[in-house]
C-alpha cells in the first residue's frame, strides 16, 4: 500500500512539473510598473495656478510643462492621468500612481473626489477612478464628453494566450451603493456596490473605406474583486475564454457583452468608436489586444470614493 501510495504521489509531482514546463509566460512591456515618466504640469491662474504631478507608466524621465503626452519608450500603457485644457483653462486629474512593493514599484490606482475652485468662489467636484489600459491618450482633453473619445483602446496583437496573470491587492470601503458626481450637478446615489476590474478582451478588427471600425470578439476575460483583500495575491491566474461565451456558467452579460463604447485610432489618424458585430470562431486570429485594470466600474464619474487596486508584473500564460 505504502509503494501504491509513493507511486501516486510521485505521478503527480510529475505532472505538475510537466505542466509548469510547457507552461509559456510572456511579461507585457512595462507590465513590471518599475518604470514611471514624472510629469509637470501647471494649471491656470483661475483654478488656482498650482503645479501637478502626473504619473504614467514608460521610460523613466521627467517632462516638465503643459505639454500633450504620448507614450514614451515604446510603452503600450495609458492610464486616466490627464492633462485638459477646456475653454483655454489647464487642469489635470490623477489617480494612478507609482507605488512600493518588493524594494521595487507597482502601480496604485484610486477612485476619489477631484475638486477645484473657480475664482476662489465656486466649488466644482468630480468623481474619478484610477484606470490604466494598453493603448493611449490624446490630449488635451478638450470637454467631459471628450474623454472616451480621447482614447485608443488596444495594441495590435495576433496571438491566443490561454489566461492572464498579475499580483493584486484590493481595498474598498465596501459601501452599499456607488455615487455619482460630474462637476455640474448634485451628488446622486448609483445602486449596488462598486468594486474593481481587471478586464482582457481580444479583438478582430476590420476598417471600411471610410475609415469605420468593427470588430468581432474571439476572447474575454473580467475579473470583479468587491472585498479587501488582507495582503498581496501573487500570481492571480485567469483563464481566458474563446469564441461566443454567451451559453457558459462563467458568462456576466452587464461586463463581458459585445461592446460598442469604445474607441480606436483607424488609419486616418482618426479616433473612431469601435462596434462589435458578433462572435468570433472559437479558433479565430485577433488583431488586437484590450487590457484594463480599473479601481471602480459603471463608467465614467460613477464610483465609491477609496476604492483602490493595485497591480504588479502583467504577464501573459501560454
Amino acid at each position: 500500500m505504502f509503494k501504491i501510495k509513493r507511486h501516486i504521489l510521485s505521478s503527480l509531482a510529475s505532472l505538475i512539473a510537466f505542466t509548469a514546463a510547457s507552461e509559456k509566460v510572456v511579461p507585457i512591456r512595462y507590465g513590471n510598473m518599475e518604470h514611471w515618466t514624472i510629469r509637470h504640469i501647471k494649471e491656470s491662474a483661475v483654478i488656482g495656478g498650482k503645479e501637478k504631478t502626473l504619473y504614467e507608466i514608460g521610460m523613466d524621465s521627467v517632462v516638465n510643462g503643459n505639454h500633450p503626452y504620448h507614450n514614451l519608450g515604446g510603452s503600450p500603457w495609458g492610464t486616466s492621468n490627464v492633462m485638459a485644457k477646456v475653454a483655454g483653462v489647464v487642469k489635470t486629474n490623477c489617480c494612478v500612481y507609482p507605488d512600493n512593493h518588493k524594494g521595487g514599484r507597482c502601480v496604485k490606482m484610486t477612485t476619489h473626489i477631484e475638486s477645484l475652485k473657480v475664482l476662489g468662489l465656486v466649488n466644482i467636484n468630480v468623481l474619478a477612478a484610477g484606470s490604466i489600459f494598453l493603448g493611449d491618450m490624446k490630449e488635451p482633453i478638450t470637454g467631459t464628453k471628450d474623454g472616451p473619445r480621447s482614447l485608443n483602446w488596444g495594441i495590435p496583437f495576433t496571438q491566443r494566450p490561454k489566461a492572464l496573470r498579475f499580483d493584486y491587492k484590493f481595498y474598498t470601503p465596501g459601501t452599499a451603493n456607488r455615487i455619482k458626481q460630474t462637476g455640474f450637478s448634485h451628488k446622486t446615489s448609483v445602486p449596488g456596490p462598486d468594486y474593481g476590474v481587471a478586464l482582457l478582451i481580444l479583438q478582430k478588427r476590420t476598417e471600411d473605406s471610410a475609415g469605420n471600425i468593427t470588430a468581432r470578439r474571439v476572447g474575454t476575460l473580467v475579473v470583479k474583486y468587491s472585498k479587501t483583500t488582507p495582503a498581496w495575491v501573487d500570481n492571480a491566474t485567469y483563464d481566458i475564454l474563446y469564441g461566443d461565451i454567451t451559453g457558459s456558467p462563467k458568462y456576466d452579460a452587464t461586463m463581458m457583452g459585445l461592446r460598442s463604447i469604445d474607441y480606436a485610432r483607424n488609419s486616418k489618424g482618426e479616433n473612431v468608436p469601435v462596434k462589435e458585430t458578433g462572435w468570433a470562431a472559437p479558433g479565430e486570429t485577433p488583431t488586437h489586444l484590450m487590457i484594463q485594470f480599473s479601481s471602480s466600474h459603471g463608467g465614467a464619474f460613477i464610483g465609491t470614493p477609496g476604492n483602490t487596486l493595485w497591480i504588479y508584473n502583467v504577464r501573459l500564460v501560454y
